[in-house]
């Protein structure tokens, strides 16, 4: 008898792999829409251009493979890759650099490995962490939100993606550059002299946060993932923010409010640490796992070069997952603990 060969991951029932998939690039539209309101086409273009990308890039590798092309571009894997890297970019990036970051998640990140199931690092987050450290100038090349400058219009966008060396765009620092940088202002002095910073944490990304909130949540209740790596995750920052927050002098490294929602938070937390595949397996590994990713990007907010590190500590726990998993693993049916074995 022929046995099946089909590679993981293993979904069984209505909630298959596409449905998954589906489910997550619905639960991002909310955040993609409040971004588009605050900073403009920027974030659309880059998803569309990194979609098509994606799909030609996946086709190619799939091709190259010898894999059935049609049946494994309908998983919607390359697409949720390329939303993913598209939200995490800033706006109006050159079509060059969102080609660069697309080839480095599909083909090195998840290809290389050999496909979907068996990656064992994030190709969202790889191809971020990639051009965050090829092209750093253009990485952080964040534009002023809705109500600190003006918002560049649709054929502003086309043109700085297609047309980069025709566009004339207005950068500026974004909250987390901003306190990063900061070592003579009381936080309330910084808070009055940088109108970026709205009511908590930054205007546009406290909203963008809050959206992307909503759509994990709504992910939750679907039962697309469990709460542990998420919530922990959470929990870790606003912990660890809590206990060295000093009030607001000079060296402060920021509220527990304005780290949960300032930068990447709320999208690393309910839309990259919760990836199947790249994360933690067992229960009492995803509460590990989520908080030490938590911790990583305290440490890595306050202490290290860059001022947002989801990509970078998603990076390092990926590496460390296997060794939790193998620690926290239940025992298998109709076996003890091994504190009870004789």
């Amino acid at each position: 008898m022929a046995l099946l060969r089909i590679t993981s991951p293993h979904a069984h029932g209505p909630m298959s792999t596409q449905r998954v998939m589906q489910q997550v690039l619905l639960a991002a539209l909310p955040g993609i829409v409040v971004l588009t309101y605050f900073f403009g086409f920027g974030t659309l273009v880059n998803i569309l251009w990194g979609s098509l990308l994606a799909l030609s890039f996946e086709a190619l590798a799939l091709k190259l493979r010898g894999r059935d092309i049609g049946f494994y571009l309908k998983d919607y894997s390359a697409l949720v890759t390329a939303t993913l890297l598209g939200i995490a970019m800033p706006p109006y990036a050159p079509w060059w650099l969102i080609a660069v970051g697309i080839a480095s998640a599909i083909i090195l990140a998840k290809h290389l490995y050999g496909g979907l199931g068996y990656n064992p690092f994030n190709p969202a987050m790889v191809g971020y962490v990639v051009l965050l450290i090829s092209f750093p100038v253009q990485m952080t090349a964040w534009t002023a939100p809705r109500g600190v400058g003006e918002v560049p219009g649709l054929l502003d966008a086309l043109q700085a993606c297609f047309l980069p060396a025709l566009y004339d765009g207005v950068t500026q620092a974004t909250p987390l550059d901003v306190l990063k940088q900061n070592n003579s202002l009381l936080i309330e002095q910084l808070w009055e002299d940088n109108p970026i910073f709205g009511r908590w944490a930054g205007l546009g990304w406290e909203w963008a946060n809050l959206a992307f909130l909503a759509g994990g949540a709504w992910l939750l209740y679907r039962r697309i993932f469990t709460w542990h790596a998420p919530v922990a995750m959470l929990l870790s920052i606003a912990l660890l923010s809590a206990i060295f927050y000093d009030g607001g002098s000079s060296a402060s490294g920021g509220s527990p409010l304005f780290h949960l929602l300032s930068g990447a938070t709320m999208f690393g937390a309910f839309f990259i640490v919760t990836d199947p595949v790249t994360s933690a397996v067992s229960l009492r590994g995803r509460l590990i796992y989520g908080a030490l990713i938590g911790m990583l990007v305290y440490i890595i907010r306050v202490s290290g070069n860059y001022p947002d590190a989801i990509a970078f500590a998603v990076l390092i726990m990926n590496f460390a997952a296997p060794f939790i998993d193998h620690y926290t693993q239940p025992p298998t049916y109709g076996h003890r603990k091994k504190t009870e074995q004789h």
